[in-house]
């Protein structure tokens, strides 16, 4: 009966191996390698953004909605997108410190070369109706073949995109505000900047962007009829990080991301919050259609 058992446990637990290794080697890591090379412009010292600063004023609705269509049949824009990620895929604050002389400076890279592999890959898999339609072997969560397996350089670092937003942006700067400038390509997304501020003015495009987001309503909604907070999903995902910015700011957390969002919201939004006190919290599901503005838009 001992026998028994142990055979089966043993059994189990090689088949259990056999299973997640089957998983890890097809959801192997996929090095997407741009092949270009930076533009001839691109300066010596610093790290200019300007060659993808025009391409977003061109292709970026007033909506900050993307007309992908129109840029996936323009070989040459396409082509400028990768001699800016060239430059990305070259330099880093990691590798190349001297041209980051601000802290900032760093973080404008560090979301402005997510963003602009974001795009890249939306054009590389055109047509194309959400990013998660670009799968995994085995798509074990939502996202796992865009986010997680693709695999991009940074300063000649491969990284995934997940990998850049949690291990190079939140750990490293600890600014929740970045949630409102790092664009994913969705509906539910914070939307997109044409402008591409760096070095001190980057503050001025985090406070902004923040304070859109949070009053706009389909992103925070108070619902007097039903008695709930109606707030993105984005508030649920990153919890942790609002209310560690408040405590940090010796800020009142006790309501949680409402106190966040509170802190950011107009006057009138204010006030609705405030009645709303003893409301539910609820969370809109996220919308993962494309940020699209071309005639494919939904």
């Amino acid at each position: 009966m001992r026998k028994t058992i142990v055979t089966s446990i043993l059994f189990g637990l090689l088949l259990a191996s056999f299973l997640i290794g089957g998983f890890f080697f097809l959801n192997r890591p996929e090095l997407i390698i741009v092949d270009a090379v930076p533009p001839d412009e691109f300066p010596d010292n610093g790290f200019a953004h300007g060659t993808f600063e025009s391409l977003l004023k061109r292709y970026v609705d007033s909506f900050g909605n993307v007309d992908y269509g129109k840029w996936h049949g323009n070989a040459s824009d396409r082509s400028r997108l990768r001699q800016y990620l060239a430059a990305v895929s070259r330099f880093s604050p990691d590798n190349s410190t001297e041209r980051f002389a601000k802290r900032s400076d760093a973080l404008a890279y560090w979301i402005y070369g997510y963003n602009a592999y974001v795009i890249y890959s939306v054009l590389e898999h055109w047509p194309l109706e959400s990013v998660t339609a670009v799968k995994a072997p085995i798509e074990a969560v939502t996202g796992l073949g865009f986010f997680y397996r693709q695999r991009f350089l940074f300063g000649e670092e491969p990284l995934s995109l997940y990998a850049v937003e949690h291990q190079k942006i939140l750990a490293k700067f600890e600014d929740p505000r970045i949630h409102f400038a790092l664009n994913c390509a969705s509906e539910s997304c914070p939307v997109l900047r044409p402008e591409l501020p760096t070095g001190d003015e980057l503050e001025g495009m985090l406070i902004q962007s923040t304070r859109d987001f949070v009053n706009n309503s389909r992103n925070v909604f108070v619902d007097h009829d039903k008695k709930k907070i109606v707030l993105s999903t984005i508030f649920k995902w990153y919890r942790n990080d609002f209310i560690n910015d408040l405590r940090r700011r010796g800020l009142p957390s006790e309501r949680g991301v409402v106190d966040y969002v509170s802190e950011e919201a107009t006057p009138e939004l204010k006030i609705d919050l405030d009645i709303a006190k003893h409301y539910e919290v609820v969370f809109e599901d996220y919308d993962w259609s494309l940020n699209n503005s071309s005639s494919m838009a939904h």
